[in-house]
């Protein structure tokens, strides 16, 4: 037990003196200044999509699947701008402003793999174009997934409603099912953290690799969203400080935490894998050569007389 806790601190250490050694803090600024930027443009975008596709019910869908995940404190603000914003009637998909939202939300992916790259300490070989076209495929990909998940939702309740009317003992439980909104939105979430950190950054990484940075990515997010709400309801004034901008500046300082959380993950992983392969070296690990010269059998001295 003391190695593993030895092991864990090496790690824990590493990772936070990386992060900062490697301008941590203001990439984590610049990942919340970009996702916030990128969150009306992407739903812009995602909602005329979906329109396209028939999926009408689009806008309430993605508040509840961004926000859901949120503290209510931090979420319910931006949520009614959003939800106000996505109602406002626009043209067709091929429109140069739909367009230029698509265009300027992939900048908030290209903020994640940009410190993504830092986090797990890899340069990017690939050319800005590879780069940014890849972004736009990710926002794409999450705008037809989103719609998609809209298209289900609004199912449902139909579905309930009509195997209600013929088998009425499954309307409970069909019913309970469809409320498990939150659970569903944290699916995307733990879904969208894999693809993130297996896909997005340059290198390659296995799933095991990234599940330990992943897991505590989600429990800081939840010990990070209780305790920032409680600050915010029992200390916090922002509406002193920053006047008609408060609730963008309470948005702005949970997405920098969120984005310290993020990196700090990353970095984890980087952390763990550094010393794994340090000590699969040192103490020969399945693919150490010391441990396939241990494995032969040992040599028989010859026996024959000194000449």
């Amino acid at each position: 037990m003391p190695t593993l806790i030895r092991m864990l601190y090496k790690v824990l250490f590493d990772a936070v003196y990386h992060f900062t050694l490697d301008d941590g803090w203001a990439m984590a600024s610049h990942v919340a200044l970009s996702t916030l930027l990128a969150v009306f443009p992407f739903l812009i975008f995602a909602t005329t999509l979906a329109g396209f596709l028939g999926a009408e019910q689009f806008a309430e869908t993605a508040v509840h699947l961004i926000f859901d995940t949120w503290p209510e404190a931090i979420a319910e603000p931006l949520a009614a701008q959003v939800q106000q914003v996505l109602t406002i009637p626009r043209g067709g998909l091929l429109t140069v402003s739909v367009l230029a939202a698509f265009y300027f939300a992939s900048n908030g992916v290209e903020a994640l793999r940009v410190s993504l790259n830092r986090a797990y300490r890899v340069t990017e070989m690939r050319y800005w174009y590879h780069t940014r076209l890849t972004s736009l495929g990710y926002v794409l990909a999450a705008s037809i997934i989103f719609a998609a998940v809209s298209t289900v939702l609004v199912a449902v309740p139909v579905a309930i409603g009509i195997i209600g009317e013929r088998l009425p003992w499954l309307t409970e439980i069909l019913t309970t099912v469809s409320d498990w909104s939150v659970y569903f939105t944290v699916l995307i979430l733990i879904v969208g953290l894999f693809i993130v950190h297996l896909f997005l950054p340059a290198g390659h990484r296995r799933l095991l690799d990234v599940v330990p940075g992943i897991i505590l990515t989600l429990v800081a997010w939840l010990v990070g969203g209780i305790v920032f709400a409680f600050y915010l309801s029992k200390f916090a004034n922002y509406t002193a400080t920053y006047a008609g901008l408060a609730s963008v500046m309470i948005v702005l300082v949970f997405l920098y935490m969120v984005g310290v959380i993020f990196m700090i993950g990353a970095e984890f992983n980087a952390a763990l894998m550094k010393y794994r392969v340090r000590y699969t070296l040192t103490h020969g690990g399945p693919f150490s050569p010391d441990r396939r010269i241990r494995r032969r059998p040992p040599s028989t001295p010859d026996q024959g007389p000194d000449i």
